[in-house]
């Protein structure tokens, strides 16, 4: 195995940092589009929008799921192409 050095495992850890990041992003917008489907159907004056808020309610888990799949595959990916010894 070959020893990485210190500029290419900085840049490793900022790749790592990044896919976090994004899968944060996409659970960020599941709580926003799930909250608001919540909003939407109990508040008594948006009655005339429910059928957003069961839109918002059907996306929600979409866009958690996309996430989650997307966080492991790039994590997968990073591990596969960076089949290194770490830094000590």
């Amino acid at each position: 195995m070959e020893k990485i050095i210190l500029r290419d495992f900085l840049a490793l850890e900022r790749t790592k940092l990044a896919n976090e990041r994004t899968f944060l992003a996409y659970f960020r917008t599941f709580i926003v589009f799930l909250s608001s489907g919540f909003a939407i159907l109990k508040l008594e004056f948006l009655q005339e929008l429910k059928v957003l808020g069961y839109y918002f309610l059907i996306i929600a888990p979409i866009l958690l799921f996309i996430g989650i799949i997307r966080f492991f595959y790039v994590r997968k990916r990073i591990r596969k192409y960076y089949e290194i010894e770490e830094m000590p």
